[in-house]
């Protein structure tokens, strides 16, 4: 059981959700839910609507009491807009059911919402998320909401009486008569119709579509439409029995889904609202507020690219839900494995703070166990550099990381230095790439004056220390020799300016740029004799 803090806000809407749980439905399993529109690319602002149930069932699992996490895909909502990057000739099939929308051109899968499922279904699959997966397309046209769907037509006025609360008066007055039920059209399969006619009795309902399409069937056996989004949500909760579902800050603005099905639960099914806080945006550094209508937004499978599983469980389990968060597809990754680090060394010396433990346990394993690690994590910025240097050529990089840090086999690295080798190849812009330059620059060298030349010659002198540690004290020590001080000195503003300067002559020389990678990995890279080489030495 992962030790509970008063700052870690899983344990602490685990307790309210057990007790809530009881209460409602004594002895039955707690349900966490979940739910995910695949219109397009799920992004990693859509995680946190799974993550955050998912971390709460996860710690009810822990304690020993059942617990299911329902997924809903909502693969029966009607597709909205054509994303960025796809044939516009898609936009013949807006109104349509994504699951009978075509997958976008060269996909393997049989239909739009198919499509988007498949990389968030894998990428939780990596993340260790347990869920309970249900498609909105099979839960209505098999049935299994046709007792909701009539209660919430009777009870049709007693619904727009809520909505009616958040009307203004304009809009009131502009409103037709409400009907909670949408038909997909038979010709068209497009939810651009219009109930013309319904009589509660027989449950017969008439409708015609723009396409010219009509026709009169009895709702009691229809299985091609579904409740407007305002009255399906909380349909579900009362259905599902769901104690805890979040949502984000969109839905809880007067009037929203959540406000108003915090009380058509109730007043029309029967049930009650789940104990649901709201999820503030998850942002990516250098990105606006992620859009999945744009297309081109980073998704769960983007970030598992460059990052291990338990680091992105720990961005969102660190957080609570109101706080908003970025990740990093930058240089930004490169402090965050710092950070993440250095919390990993506070874990294993007993000194993290409670709800620190408690954010890293959650991340690197669930109730069903650990999850994958990296047996001997390098940092980060070093693999990154190192795969920069030898462009990920594996003879290399071995050679420097035993070198470095003991390593001995890449396997040992990994998959940390997988994720850092596809960030350095995708996400790190071609002029800012380390490229060791083959032949000395001897223009440059020609035009050092003699102090210059002194700090060079006693860099290569130095070399034949070929450690990590090593290479640290003799880089910043060229400069303290050169002002005559020792090799403990402190670092005064004059001291610290002239190491910059040599170091920014040593990038020139070898990569013929100000600035690189840590120098001492730089040198480990590059090697001794080429080093010397290429300092005129």
């Amino acid at each position: 059981m992962v030790e509970s803090g008063e700052t870690d806000w899983v344990s602490r809407f685990a307790d309210e959700v057990i007790s809530e749980a009881e209460r409602r439905a004594p002895g039955k399993p707690v349900v966490c839910a979940s739910g995910l529109s695949p219109s397009g690319p799920i992004h990693l602002g859509n995680l946190r609507e799974v993550m955050t149930p998912h971390l709460v069932a996860d710690e009810i699992r822990r304690r020993g009491v059942e617990c299911v996490h329902l997924l809903s895909w909502d693969d029966y909502d009607r597709f909205r807009r054509v994303p960025a990057g796809v044939d516009p000739s898609w936009a013949e099939h807006i109104g349509k059911p994504l699951t009978s929308v075509p997958a976008p051109p060269g996909s393997p899968y049989g239909n739009w919402a198919e499509h988007f499922k498949a990389p968030m279904i894998e990428a939780l699959r990596q993340l260790g998320v347990e869920y309970h997966g249900i498609s909105q397309t099979e839960q209505y046209t098999k049935g299994a909401y046709r007792e909701q769907i009539l209660l919430a037509v009777r009870e049709r006025a007693r619904i727009d009486a809520v909505l009616s609360r958040y009307r203004t008066k304009q809009a009131a007055q502009q409103v037709e008569e409400y009907f909670p039920y949408k038909p997909y059209c038979e010709l068209c399969e497009r939810d651009l119709t219009t109930v013309t006619a319904y009589d509660d009795a027989t449950t017969e309902l008439a409708y015609t579509c723009e396409c010219g399409f009509g026709e009169t069937v009895r709702l009691a056996e229809h299985d091609r439409g579904k409740l407007v989004w305002k009255v399906d949500w909380p349909m579900r909760w009362a259905y599902e029995g769901v104690a805890f579902e979040p949502s984000g800050v969109d839905h809880h603005s007067p009037g929203s889904a959540w406000i108003v099905g915090g009380q058509i639960v109730g007043e029309v099914f029967g049930g009650r609202q789940p104990i649901g806080p709201m999820y503030a945006f998850v942002g990516i550094t250098g990105m606006a507020k992620m859009s999945s209508s744009k297309g081109d937004v980073p998704t769960p499978s983007d970030a598992l690219e460059i990052m291990e599983v338990p680091v992105l469980r720990w961005l969102y389990a660190r957080r609570k839900p109101a706080q908003s968060f970025k990740i990093a597809f930058d240089q930004e990754i490169q402090r965050l494995y710092d950070e993440w680090d250095a919390l990993g060394r506070k874990v294993a010396e007993g000194h993290a703070q409670p709800a620190e433990l408690a954010a890293y346990s959650r991340a690197v394993s669930t109730a069903a166990g650990p999850l994958p690690a990296t047996p001997h994590p390098v940092p980060y910025r070093t693999l990154a550099s190192i795969v920069d240097i030898t462009t990920g050529d594996a003879d290399q990089t071995l050679r420097i990381l035993r070198d470095l840090d003991a390593i001995g086999t890449l396997d040992e690295a990994r998959p940390r230095l997988d994720r850092a080798q596809r960030w350095v190849d995708g996400h790190v812009p071609a002029d800012q790439r380390t490229r060791v330059r083959d032949e000395p620059d001897e223009e440059l060298l020609d035009s050092l004056g003699a102090g210059e030349r002194e700090a060079l010659r006693l860099l290569a002198d130095g070399l034949d220390d070929w450690s990590p540690a090593g290479l640290t004290t003799l880089v910043y020590g060229v400069p303290k020799i050169q002002a005559g001080l020792p090799a403990d000195a402190e670092a005064t503003p004059e001291l610290k300016a002239a190491q910059r300067a040599f170091f920014a002559l040593l990038y020139k020389l070898l990569v013929g740029r100000d600035t690189g990678p840590r120098l001492p990995t730089l040198l480990l890279a590059v090697g001794a004799d080429r080093v010397r080489k290429l300092v005129g030495a």
